[in-house]
């Protein structure tokens, strides 16, 4: 096998577990059960950019090994600033790749390291928690919507539909 077939072998298909926008900056997140993603970014959230970092995701499964780095006994996602939490699939081994989720076909862009904030949300050492396990960015190859539930699924070369 090649390191591209390795890098693409995927066990199982991913799924949507959180959404939440920011509707300004410096404001709590509102979490929703949908979205609508516009060529300009997520519709409702203040980041209205399209490029690299229209869209932050998380490992659904790496709230827990935050919130165990910080202290907290459970973690609300919310406090992370991320867009979209995915569990099942590898959310960094999506960047440098095209997936679809709901109706929406990304692009993982690069990572998404943690901002200062995160020791204003988290407390001390919140910062040093999120290393490693803040997620990726992407940007919108094609628009839509996407629900929690969704599946996510990398896209073949070639297969946008």
């Amino acid at each position: 096998m090649s390191l591209r077939d390795l890098i693409e072998g995927y066990a199982n298909p991913g799924q949507v577990m959180w959404l939440g926008i920011r509707p300004e900056r410096r404001v709590p997140m509102r979490v929703v059960s949908s979205v609508r993603i516009s060529e300009n970014g997520i519709e409702g959230d203040h980041r209205q950019k399209p490029g690299k970092r229209a869209v932050s995701l998380i490992q659904w499964e790496h709230v827990p090994v935050i919130a165990a780095l910080v202290g907290p006994a459970e973690l609300a996602p919310d406090l992370l600033r991320r867009n979209i939490a995915i569990a099942g699939i590898n959310v960094l081994g999506l960047r440098n790749q095209t997936f679809r989720m709901g109706s929406v076909i990304l692009r993982g862009t690069g990572v998404c390291a943690p901002c200062s904030r995160m020791e204003e949300a988290l407390g001390k050492g919140g910062y040093a928690a999120v290393r490693g396990h803040g997620g990726i960015t992407a940007d919108i190859i094609t628009p839509g919507d996407v629900g929690i539930g969704d599946r996510v699924i990398p896209c073949a070369d070639g297969d946008l539909r």
